[in-house]
């Protein structure tokens, strides 16, 4: 044994060929934290010392190569002065550089996931061997950072400055074939040969077959390119990475920059210009967002994997109800491997569902992504029928039949009937009370809510939803069902519109009070456009449909009244009643017409602006951050509200619910971290400038009590 850690080890394996082995004691992944960088440090001096030493190969004794550095410790390091951030990277740095400069040459037996500092740690190697199960890459762009052990450093050296460009700003994951062809391996073998293959070629590399000390030099040394040829190489990048990350990503452009100008230096020198660009982006809200935002995920999948346990088997799925929705959930179901039932009282509706999983699977096909025959046995996982024939086989029930009480009523009672007595029965209902409709039913301890969110293929947040009588046994076994479906499900409780919606309807009545007030409603969607919202209130409300957001509103309204009943008509009941219902009949507060490939497009409608000119009864000048602060403020206080009944369970939770649910921006983490980072004083002084507009302005006492005690949600 040439060296014994609690992270990795080093051995001999044969005559002079070392193996040094990640395995990080007491975790199911290698990570860089600090054990693993400093072991590794003890571990290359270990190496440099072996006299008969002739080369390494660097392996994992997990699945997984090096998944990256241990995200947990970013929000510590992100918090140090920059003299100790600089000189904590420096240190990290000096660790990866003297295992590059070994005597010896080394090669990377890539058998697993080998993502940022572990990708990193490969491309400290001169060779790289991958298994074809494997995928590498740099994924820091994703986080509000740059690469910052060496990343932005070698890998334009080794694969080029157009491919390091693509690969660093994107952040996306390479596969075996796509890391062969731009150069980031140097071969791909099957998994069982991947040892053996890695030390094959070290003895090639003894034997002279390949020059290391030629590759390593490549590194060491300023890009190979003259002055035009980087330029353009630089120019065209930072243009196309400006385009595609925009303003509010910053990370991506400047992972260019930094290649840009270290591309003209040494290695060591090179390396100073990452640690700077480094630093500058770690002190960015976008990081601080973005690193919370990871940790928040982890989070609530651990939480979601934690209760699943208690969920036992779901073998067999079923949902009612077979419109857009009920085809979604179907295909989504079969399509993860849970085959299902899917039931109608017309043969109509059954071709619809089926039409929609079946253009679905048809786009996988298109795009190279699922085989004919794959898709051939999806579909015929999902069973159309007219009856409940099969249904005392279902494990989980989902109704998704129209968003009408009385219907619901009577389709859960039925459907209760025709099921076993520990079935879970779930109601993918948007805002009617999960207490309430279990009053239909004789087992309403297993009933419980399911609330998928449309596009259901696209969107990847369930809200399982807890009535006052569900058991936790349904709770867990509806988490698991979700799981199975890709889905990332938070368990909340009951109230109307149960979390998602609750806060999303006084956002909506923020934008009816400020075009009641005279703000154009075209002028306030480019305001949320631009603060990263994917798109406008009035966008939004046509692409959900302004008669379903009108009849959502109305529920809010009965169970809110206080706060979600206005005593104004505004726009948004003005589009209803003109039976304007925005994309799903052409006509909303935009007009949509088809454009080449059959989706709406979305122009300008005159009839639209005179509308919204009647629902005029103010002139208050609004400047954008007035706009921007009105539609925010009663989100986050409403967010504040469910936080402190308990309807969420942690601000965690809130801010996932809100990116995934309704395309919070990333880069913002959510509206808890958006109090925040605008610090919780700063917050309750800009609500109280517009607390005359309402209650959904004022703040709650334990918002006041927080900013009082200089209190946050995360830090």
């Amino acid at each position: 044994m040439i060296y014994q850690g609690k992270a990795l080890s080093a051995s001999f394996l044969e005559d002079g060929i070392a193996e040094l082995c990640f395995d990080l004691q007491g975790d199911s992944v290698n990570k860089f934290n600090r054990l693993t960088l400093e072991e590794l440090g003890e571990a290359t001096q270990a190496l440099a010392s072996e006299s008969g030493l002739k080369g390494v190969v660097v392996t994992s004794g997990k699945p997984v190569f090096i998944v990256g550095a241990d995200i947990t410790e970013f929000t510590e390091l992100f918090t140090l002065p920059d003299a100790e951030l600089r000189g904590w990277l420096e240190q990290a740095n000096a660790i990866f550089n003297a295992f590059e400069d070994l005597p010896v040459p080394t090669v990377a037996a890539i058998n697993g996931v080998a993502l940022g500092g572990g990708y990193e740690m490969c491309l400290a190697c001169d060779f790289r061997v991958m298994s074809s199960a494997a995928v590498v890459g740099l994924p820091e762009v994703k986080l509000g950072i740059n690469p910052g052990f060496g990343g932005t450093v070698r890998l334009p050296r080794v694969i080029g400055c157009d491919n390091a460009n693509l690969w660093v700003a994107t952040g996306n994951q390479q596969k075996p074939d796509a890391a062969l062809k731009d150069g980031g391996v140097d071969a791909v073998v099957a998994p069982e040969l991947l040892k053996d293959a890695s030390v094959d070629l070290l003895k090639k590399t003894l034997a002279g077959e390949f020059d290391y000390q030629a590759r390593r030099e490549e590194k060491m040394s300023p890009v190979k390119l003259n002055d035009i040829e980087r330029m353009m190489a630089f120019t065209t990048g930072k243009a196309m990475v400006a385009q595609q990350a925009g303003k509010n990503m910053p990370a991506p452009v400047t992972a260019v920059k930094s290649m840009e100008r270290n591309a003209t230096l040494s290695r060591d020198e090179a390396i100073e210009v990452e640690i700077e660009h480094f630093i500058k982006l770690a002190r960015t809200p976008q990081a601080d967002a973005l690193v919370g935002l990871f940790l928040n995920e982890q989070g609530v999948s651990k939480t979601a994997r934690t209760i699943a346990k208690q969920g036992g088997d779901v073998k067999q799925g079923a949902v009612l109800g077979a419109g857009i929705m009920g085809g979604g959930i179907a295909y989504q179901s079969a399509y993860k491997g849970t085959p299902i039932l899917m039931k109608d009282i017309a043969e109509a509706g059954l071709e619809l569902g089926m039409k929609e999983a079946g253009k679905l699977l048809s786009k996988r096909v298109a795009r190279g992504r699922m085989t004919p025959d794959k898709m051939a046995a999806v579909l015929s996982s999902i069973r159309p029928t007219l009856s409940y024939d099969g249904f005392d086989k279902a494990d989980v029930i989902v109704e998704a039949v129209v968003e009408n009480p009385k219907v619901k009523h009577a389709v859960l009672a039925e459907t209760e009937k025709h099921i076993r007595e520990d079935a879970v029965l779930a109601s993918n209902t948007s805002t009617i009370s999960i207490t309430y409709l279990a009053e239909a039913l004789e087992r309403p301890e297993n009933f419980c809510g399911m609330h998928f969110f449309n596009p259901v293929h696209a969107m990847p947040l369930v809200e399982v939803i807890r009535g006052e009588k569900t058991s936790e046994t349904t709770v867990a076994r509806t988490v698991k069902y979700a799981l199975q479906m890709g889905k990332t499900p938070i368990v909340v409780n009951d109230c109307p519109g149960f979390f998602v919606n609750r806060v999303l309807f006084p956002y909506f009545a923020g934008f009816d009070m400020l075009v009641r007030d005279g703000a154009d409603f075209r002028h306030v969607d480019k305001v949320m456009e631009r603060f990263g919202m994917p798109m406008g209130p009035a966008y939004l409300m046509d692409v959900v449909g302004i008669d379903t957001g009108f009849h959502a509103a109305e529920v809010m309204a009965e169970g809110f009244p206080d706060r979600m009943r206005h005593p104004f008509k505004g726009i948004s009941q003005m589009m209803f009643e003109a039976n304007r219902y925005g994309q799903k009949n052409g006509i909303g507060f935009y007009k949509y017409e088809e454009d080449k490939r059959g989706k709406p497009k979305k122009t300008e409608d005159e009839t639209a602006l005179s509308m919204a000119a009647e629902a005029k009864m103010n002139s208050v000048e609004l400047s954008d951050d007035d706009i921007l602060a009105r539609m925010m403020i009663p989100m986050c206080i409403e967010t504040v509200r469910c936080l402190d009944e308990s309807i969420v369970g942690s601000a965690a939770d809130a801010d996932m619910g809100l990116i995934m649910g309704i395309g919070f921006p990333v880069f913002r983490g959510g509206a808890m971290r958006y109090i925040d980072q605008m610090g919780v004083k700063a917050f309750v002084e800009m609500a109280d400038r517009y607390a005359d507009l309402g209650k959904l302005y004022q703040v709650t006492d334990s918002l006041r009590e927080m900013a009082a005690k200089g209190e946050s949600f995360f830090k």
